[in-house]
């Protein structure tokens, strides 16, 4: 994750934590915590795990209060068919807008800076990938194609590259020169960050981080404090590492097939991962990381790519 997404997600909790202000006031905080005795259900005993159960509980029922299923895509020839939930209040637009706002200002500082690549040979390639990428999207979601896509490149050393709401595509050139990407493998990277934008991962992001917020505001009212801190760690590995790595596993899947549809070899997802897993040595254990390691993740793509081939050569004819 690039350093202008984590500050997006800074600047959007920030922006819908008065949503949740709101919609804390209009709840009945007693009547939350009475529900489970209603239903015959009983709390632990009251110690300090109490008190985090409660939370979790009242987070929970807020958050189903506030919740929407969607279907942000198509599920494709890898069949990425997963129901999202939304808080209501984190809407596309709203995720979309400030997004762009700080992808202008990534881009206006590199071009002040002397860092912005136009012109040269690597963001003239970099844009003709884009392009037969960003043209087979609509096949997972129709709107794609009215997005306002842009593509950049930065100099600089980082091995990164990001598509943010909306289609906000951006590339370090470390990225294509330390590993010395070819096209398909360009294709690779490329396809997995268009897929992250299609699939709203940044949005379902925001969802959860609004449920921490709430769930933050629950305990602060109910009385917890030692207890929050528990329940902040346990939120952490509940709610965002795992689901986190189910959306890396969604978009490598849906990158694939859009780069085997764009006529890139989706085989060139396994070398990516393997320069990958050789740049970044010693790597934290799968559990504790967002982003599976790289062993189970070219297992996975290596059992996703023969769905994905036929198209590889009908593009080719």
């Amino acid at each position: 994750v690039s350093v202008m997404s984590a500050r997006m997600t800074i600047s959007l909790i920030s922006f819908l934590s008065k949503d949740a202000d709101r919609a804390a006031r209009k709840l009945n905080l007693l009547e939350v915590v009475r529900l489970p005795r209603m239903a015959g259900l009983v709390w632990p005993r009251s110690d300090a795990m109490s008190g985090v159960w409660r939370v979790v509980l009242a987070a929970s029922l807020v958050s189903l209060s506030a919740c929407q299923a969607v279907n942000t895509t198509q599920g494709g020839a890898v069949g990425v068919d997963r129901k999202q939930y939304m808080f209501s209040m984190v809407s596309t637009e709203q995720v979309n807008q400030q997004y762009a706002q700080a992808y202008r200002q990534t881009v206006q500082k590199a071009a002040s800076e002397g860092l912005l690549e136009r012109g040269t040979a690597d963001s003239r390639r970099l844009n003709a990938i884009a392009q037969r990428l960003i043209a087979q999207a609509p096949v997972f979601r129709a709107d794609a194609a009215q997005w306002q896509w842009e593509v950049n490149l930065v100099d600089s050393p980082e091995l990164n590259a990001n598509c943010g709401p909306g289609g906000k595509i951006i590339f370090y050139s470390g990225l294509i020169d330390k590993l010395r990407l070819s096209d398909d493998e360009i294709a690779a990277v490329m396809g997995h960050e268009i897929a992250h934008a299609l699939r709203e991962h940044g949005r379902e992001a925001m969802s959860k981080a609004y449920g921490v917020q709430m769930a933050t505001q629950l305990g602060g009212a109910l009385g917890f404090g030692d207890a929050m801190q528990v329940a902040n760690v346990g939120v952490e590995y509940l709610m965002t590492l795992p689901n986190s790595r189910g959306n890396e596993n969604e978009a490598d899947l849906i990158g694939i097939e859009l780069a085997a549809r764009a006529g890139y070899d989706p085989n060139a997802a396994i070398s990516l991962w393997q320069k990958m897993a050789q740049a970044n040595a010693g790597a934290p254990p799968e559990f504790m990381s967002t982003h599976p390691s790289s062993s189970s993740r070219i297992s996975a793509l290596q059992a996703a790519i023969p769905k994905v081939m036929p198209l590889y050569q009908q593009a080719r004819r």
